[in-house]
């Protein structure tokens, strides 16, 4: 693994539709492999929301792969198609082919969550397990754009104003987080990097379905996390989980944003390898 800039650059897989996902590639332990999927957002990357997750399934003996998302890290940026949630699927999908990932437990937050979701509903026979944390597809749009945070995020998207580090970390500190001081410099600068070559197009031809109707067609075992403090998401989107997941286990984080894994970090790990290995 090499580093391209702040960034760790990993490998690139050519995927069957003709776009190109970078991905971290990290251990080599027994199945099943852990993939994470990461959130939308100004400058986000796999590495920059997981960097304090996936090291520590790795030490425990997984293998970790951390895509970005098409449109985001260092994936490919086209500005000649929408970005609906089956392309996402798509992307991931072709990647994990690539990759030789047959079997996998799905770890998604936000916009990963929800590509998790549809993974695992397109293709039950890849997903182990599911861990989501606040992910989206589970409430209607009126609902997400009266959210605070969302509200911060697509004005900063939507002013034509250069995204600067004082506007990102305002973004993250007072719209992500419930403890602005993981607002770091670190981490603003590794979303930096990526906004140098992002584009805006990703996140005006989103479209992520509401899924709620089909989460009773889950069969495989989930562990859900929801920040108390969330400025994201709904709280609807709690019991769309509770009411329709048919083997859930749901953790209430107190004190906590939309980035349970960042904030409650060493909590998030222990309940994720408990997951893993028990279920």
């Amino acid at each position: 693994m090499l580093m391209k800039g702040l960034l760790p650059e990993g490998r690139y897989a050519d995927c069957a539709n003709g776009y190109r996902i970078h991905y971290l590639d990290e251990g080599d332990g027994a199945a099943p492999v852990v993939v994470y999927l990461h959130g939308s957002g100004p400058g986000a990357s796999g590495h920059s929301n997981f960097k304090g997750n996936y090291p520590a399934l790795v030490a425990a003996g997984y293998r970790c792969v951390v895509p970005d998302l098409i449109g985001y890290g260092f994936s490919d940026k086209p500005t000649d198609v929408d970005h609906p949630l089956s392309f996402f699927v798509e992307c991931v999908k072709q990647t994990l082919d690539c990759a030789g990932v047959e079997r996998c437990v799905l770890v998604g937050n936000s916009l990963g969550g929800a590509v998790a979701l549809g993974l695992a509903l397109e293709y039950p026979a890849l997903v182990e397990k599911l861990v989501l944390m606040a992910p989206g597809g589970l409430s209607e749009l009126p609902e997400y754009q009266a959210m605070p945070g969302m509200q911060k995020v697509f004005k900063v998207f939507g002013s034509g104003e250069p995204v600067t580090p004082a506007v990102m970390k305002d973004l993250f500190a007072t719209g992500l987080l419930y403890d602005p001081t993981f607002a770091t410099d670190e981490l603003v600068a590794e979303r930096m990097q990526v906004m140098q070559v992002m584009n805006g197009h990703v996140m005006a031809t989103m479209k992520v379905p509401v899924l709620t109707d089909r989460l009773h067609e889950l069969d495989c075992p989930v562990l859900g996390f929801w920040g108390l403090d969330e400025k994201m998401m709904p709280e609807n989107g709690i019991m769309a989980l509770a009411r329709n997941i048919r083997h859930l286990r749901l953790i209430l984080v107190s004190e906590c944003g939309h980035w349970v894994m960042v904030e409650h970090e060493a909590m998030f790990n222990r309940n994720c390898l408990d997951f893993i290995k028990y279920g």
